[in-house]
């Protein structure tokens, strides 16, 4: 890249080109050559100075009341990140508790946040749902952004602990990219390519391709996943006033996935420690004959208007679908201390979103006061299809002697399921939204924000019958106050944040699988209050957010305790915590980020005999994390480019299965360390990461045990061009 633009630049001096288009030129080189001189000279590596989508406007992070983690692409890349798990474990104060089951609905990973369970529902802003896993090809960074954030996103895909979003690779001016190979531990294999290239020779018309093929066994006896991914991004620069940008995903990917160990919640716990467990961690109790796809595909087609020097349109088309065909088992706990017994079913359903935004962002003044106001108004519409099969018994796991009596051939399991069909189901929701934001500069060092939203949600399920559902509608504040004592160095910050869910009907059935039916439920409520601090010091090299939060749920929905196939309403929830965020650059590079995490959450409200109140939700995961990464790059001598990294990921126990009426199961704590060796060039990058270095065994779970992950080596190659 760094060739053709001296090519470039050499063509211009020369005036071989005509005056017109040397000036446009001209232009170009000198913002791509800027570009690449502040790349090539930033120590800050794992920095994002702003952030356009968590405030809906471009705001720095230093005048935004509002908390979040910014994971950058530069961070992936240094620790070798081939999936989303690995990746979101830099946002301070996250960690996964549920691995994607592929089922439809719900069938993506659950994270939890700030003592609540999240998934990643957002790209770019908008709403982008996944059933599987997301890859990372085309990640240019992901936005951990903290509380309930009704206000700008609506209360259907977000949780009350924040919500994951993520920033897409765009288009750029230049031609060039990579192609990199990846090769591992468990028959890991991984081939990406990222290609940028303009259309035209004016430079107006940009295309990027980020594509991936990834294909992994399970360190358990059976288990794997193949999938392949392409992201084409097409931009099209009309004029300096207006833009045109389309991104899509298409996704293709196929899994056998271990059933997740379900503990009983209607008898007293017959288990005591993990032993039992652990003596089965490398035991998946599927086959790979039992396999589930979760394709998908996504667009967002957005326009930019720039209506005058103070105001910009921002129009924005954002439609998705994701499916899921194929076979899903869990396993239940017999209440005997060693029996699990099967359950499976053939799923088969999709997902259809669709979502328009029209958004007025200005930047102006009344009087002396600088206001930056965002005003939007935002259609969404999903709509749900099943046709599933019922659920049938397919044997019994015992744990003391690892012992399967179920069949785990695919003709076995379509014999068993002959004649469960449960019929066809479909779900719709419509929601319309109006919303405002402003940030007011009463002078340069303090500034206010006032935002409010008024969501009105409505649906219709069709189960058999046409049901209306009850028309919701909310309204959801949201205030701020900022006070820089040291203008863009040092930032005092409180907010008050409202979050709602606006419940869709949710699929409901008795403990034995029989009458199955479409629940409806009225709004949950949320509401926090944070303080805190954030700093740039130093040139940047040192930024740090502190702050305490607390939030409050009412209304809440929640698994049934008597029954794992219903679903109920009526609990509270309080929650609240401290978190310590920093990213560093001692030396010259030298990049850290820390991040430090805890977290209490207790039911206060609900029916005693659920056994819950005053007790930590099992979707809260572990009260204390950790996470660390430091990475040193020499850059000067005759071993410039070779780098050193090396982090830890901890977690405290984690309280899996917590009721007063049967006990409590705790999953142990653990630290995980991971190392990484690479070389960097012009045109190479040659990778080595080692994770879980002490290959440790440990646990993941939400009212389950999953075993996690044993150590893995993997060797990476990358040509650029």
């Amino acid at each position: 890249m760094n060739k053709i633009l001296l090519t470039v630049s050499t063509l211009l001096a020369l005036g071989t080109v005509n005056a017109q288009e040397k000036k446009k030129n001209e232009t170009d080189s000198i913002k791509q050559l800027k570009e690449i001189i502040v790349e090539g000279k930033k120590e800050v590596k794992y920095k994002k100075e702003a952030s356009t989508t968590v405030s809906k406007m471009d705001l720095k992070e230093l005048e935004n009341p509002q908390v979040y983690n910014s994971i950058s692409a530069a961070l992936l890349k240094d620790q070798v990140v081939t999936n989303f798990n690995d990746a979101i474990k830099n946002a301070t104060g996250i960690t996964r508790v549920w691995e994607s089951t592929g089922r439809g609905g719900d069938g993506g990973e659950f994270y939890t946040m700030r003592g609540f369970s999240v998934q990643p529902t957002m790209v770019n802003g908008f709403p982008a749902l996944n059933n599987g896993t997301i890859d990372p090809a085309n990640i240019e960074s992901i936005e951990a952004i903290k509380g309930p954030s009704g206000t700008l996103y609506g209360g259907s895909l977000i949780s009350y602990g924040g919500l994951i979003n993520i920033v897409t690779k765009k288009p750029q001016h230049f031609f060039g990219g990579e192609i990199g190979y990846n090769s591992g531990t468990y028959g890991s294999e991984r081939v990406t390519a990222d290609i940028n290239t303009p259309l035209n020779k004016e430079k107006n018309v940009l295309l990027r391709i980020n594509a991936a093929y990834q294909k992994s066994n399970s360190f358990q006896d059976a288990g794997f996943n193949k999938s392949f991914f392409v992201a084409p991004s097409l931009n099209y620069i009309v004029n300096d006033e207006l833009s045109f940008l389309i991104n899509t995903e298409f996704t293709q990917r196929e899994s056998a996935n271990a059933p997740m160990l379900f503990l009983s919640r209607y008898a007293p716990l017959s288990f005591s420690d993990i032993s039992l467990f652990e003596k089965n961690y490398k035991k998946s109790f599927t086959s790979n004959e039992l396999t589930i796809s979760n394709p998908t595909f996504s667009i967002q087609a957005q326009m930019l208007y720039k209506l005058s020097e103070n105001w910009t349109s921002q129009t924005v088309l954002s439609r998705g679908n994701t499916k899921t065909d194929g076979y899903y088992s869990y396993l239940f706990d017999a209440s005997n201390g060693t029996a699990f017994g099967r359950s499976v079913s053939k799923r088969n359903g999709e997902t259809y979103t669709t979502d328009i935004q029209q958004n007025f962002i200005g930047d102006f003044k009344i009087g002396n006061f600088r206001n930056r106001l965002v005003a939007g108004l935002d259609y969404y519409k999903s709509n749900i299809r099943n046709g599933s099969t019922g659920w049938v018994a397919n044997g019994v796991v015992t744990l003391h002697d690892g012992n399967d009596t179920g069949d785990l051939t695919r003709a076995g399991v379509d014999n068993l399921l002959v004649g469960s069909f449960d019929g066809n189901s479909n779900a719709e929701n419509e929601i319309y939204s109006v919303y405002v934001s402003d940030l007011i500069n009463i002078t340069q060092k303090l500034a206010v924000m006032a935002s409010v939203r008024v969501d009105h949600f409505k649906g219709k399920t069709d189960y058999f019958i046409t049901e209306e559902v009850n028309g919701q509608t909310a309204v959801s504040p949201k205030f701020g106050l900022v006070y820089q004592p040291i203008v863009n160095k040092v930032s005092l910050f409180a907010n008050y944040m409202n979050g709602f869910r606006n419940v869709a009907p949710k699929e409901v059935s008795e403990i034995d699988g029989s009458n199955t039916r479409l629940k409806a439920f009225d709004p949950e409520h949320a509401n926090q209050i944070e303080v805190g601090v954030k700093t740039s010091l130093f040139k940047d090299k040192l930024s740090a957010t502190v702050s305490y939060y607390t939030i409050n749920v009412k209304d809440r929905v929640m698994t049934d305790p008597n029954n794992i196939n219903n679903t109920i309403q009526g609990e509270e929830i309080e929650s609240k915590g401290i978190e310590v965020s920093i990213i560093a650059n001692p030396i010259e590079g030298l990049n850290i980020i820390l991040g430090i995490s805890n977290n209490k959450a207790e039911f206060t409200k609900g029916n005693l005999a659920d056994g819950y109140i005053g007790l930590r939700p099992e979707e809260s995961g572990p009260e204390t994390l950790i996470n660390f990464w430091a990475n040193y790059t020499l850059t000067k001598g005759k071993l410039k480019g070779f780098g050193f990294g090396i982090g830890q990921n901890h977690a405290s126990e984690n309280k899996t299965l917590n009721r007063a009426s049967i006990g409590t199961f705790e999953l142990p704590s653990y630290t995980i360390l991971n190392s990484a060796l690479s070389y960097d060039s012009n045109q190479f990058n040659i990778t080595l990461k080692l994770n879980n270095i002490l290959n440790e065994k440990y646990y993941s779970g939400w009212s389950t045990v999953s075993p996690q992950q044993l150590r893995t080596l993997t060797a990476g190659l990358t040509y650029k061009f």
